[in-house]
């Protein structure tokens, strides 16, 4: 694999919940050797005990969550309760390029791996803490995930229907926001690492890689002071825009947008209503935007009678954005995605093949592709401590029997 972008770098992964994992499986993707620690003493409950479990039997290495966000690893198992596992943690990390974790602040420094003790043992170490809150400031201690990351961030303050309460946004999107951002992160510190032989460390908090997505509430109150109104799939300029009921059942959707005059004519002469276009009620995008509501019952009138798919396609040809809502369902059945080569579906030791979301970018200098399942847990202990610390059979058996490698 010397033709990937991370080929040769090797990254000690001891992250735990989502935005941890997520962060280094990019690195992984992209070719990084990603060597997961775990123990069976502290299975991470975030990806390992919770379901969807592979036909519904629980298992940790039947984990929906743990076998999508872990594609591409090693698995280890180091007890880290016990003082020679950070012995073995510490050799590791000489031999390592990056440490990732996202434990709460402190906790690294508390297991004896914090950075000043890595880059005393390798000076030019990078690592990336991915806490919730930070390693400084008031909020340090709070225990995060992204749910309260996304209410801090001030997202369900803004999420809701005109004149409703806050809402939730219904994922726990600042986990895989910030496992990017993590990601992109670490390849910059390898860029400059590259060219200066320096090492550093990345102190992440998923709060503040979060707020970076809230650029209109801030502003709207630094310059006006005034909190943005909650106004449900409507934009601020453009309408009809909305997610409209479709034929079918009660999940069936399809959501339409509007960004311009000819847009607007287009959609008109679509729903065979041309002379809307110039109905003085809809003929500029304020007058339309001061008429949402009688608006969008036209267009839903239209809609509830039509197939999603077919509405979708019959603006898309007339060059209005339309799409329908795709459950989860549609994703893992979707022809678009399949043909791109985004769906993967590798056969995982103990569950089979199962699909699996993919790679989310191409490149044609260093194709990239998923090289494989989630490990197995404890898969790769022996190997790892043979090959990179030379470790013996006997010793590794010793290690085991003292609960070290548990």
């Amino acid at each position: 694999m010397a033709d990937l972008p991370l080929s040769g770098i090797r990254v000690l992964d001891f992250t735990w919940a989502w935005a941890g994992p997520y962060c280094t499986m990019q690195l992984a993707h992209l070719g990084a050797e990603v060597i997961r620690v775990e123990t069976t003493a502290r299975p991470a409950c975030v990806t390992r005990l919770i379901p969807p479990f592979a036909d519904d039997t629980p298992g940790p290495n039947r984990a929906g969550y743990f076998n999508q966000y872990n594609q591409g690893k090693k698995s280890i198992l180091l007890n880290l309760t016990k003082p020679q596992a950070i012995e073995i943690a510490c050799e590791l990390a000489k031999h390592a390029d990056v440490v990732a974790d996202n434990f709460a602040a402190g906790v690294m420094d508390k297991l004896g791996l914090g950075y000043d003790k890595l880059r005393g043992i390798k000076p030019d170490i990078i690592m990336i803490s991915m806490s919730g809150y930070g390693q400084t400031g008031p909020f340090r201690s709070f225990v995060g995930y992204g749910p309260p990351a996304s209410a801090a961030a001030g997202m369900f303050w803004t999420t809701g229907y005109r004149g409703g309460e806050p809402s939730e946004i219904g994922v726990s999107y600042p986990d895989p926001n910030a496992g990017v951002f993590g990601a992109f992160a670490i390849m910059a510190a390898l860029t400059h690492r590259a060219f200066t032989g320096e090492g550093q460390y990345i102190d992440q908090s998923q709060l503040e890689a979060a707020l970076v997505l809230m650029p209109e509430g801030l502003l709207e109150y630094e310059i006006n002071r005034q909190e943005p109104e909650r106004s449900g799939n409507h934009d601020l300029l453009m309408a009809p825009h909305e997610c409209y009921k479709a034929a079918g059942d009660d999940d069936k959707w399809v959501s339409i947008a509007v960004g311009s005059d000819e847009e607007w004519r287009a959609l008109c002469r679509v729903i065979g209503q041309p002379e809307l276009a110039s109905d003085p009620r809809f003929n500029t995008a304020a007058s339309r935007k001061r008429n949402e509501a009688a608006l969008d019952q036209i267009v839903t009138a239209w809609t509830t009678t039509r197939d999603r798919w077919e509405t979708a396609r019959s603006l898309q040809a007339a060059g209005v954005a339309a799409f329908p809502s795709m459950s989860n369902k549609d994703l893992a059945e979707d022809p678009h995605l399949r043909d791109r080569g985004y769906l993967v579906e590798l056969d995982h030791p103990e569950v089979g093949k199962r699909i699996h979301a993919g790679i989310p970018w191409r490149m044609s200098g260093t194709p990239c592709a998923v090289r494989s399942p989630a490990p197995i847990r404890d898969a790769d202990t022996e190997e790892v401590l043979k090959s990179i610390l030379g470790y013996t059979r006997d010793r590794i058996d010793q290690l085991r029997k003292a609960e070290v490698l548990v």
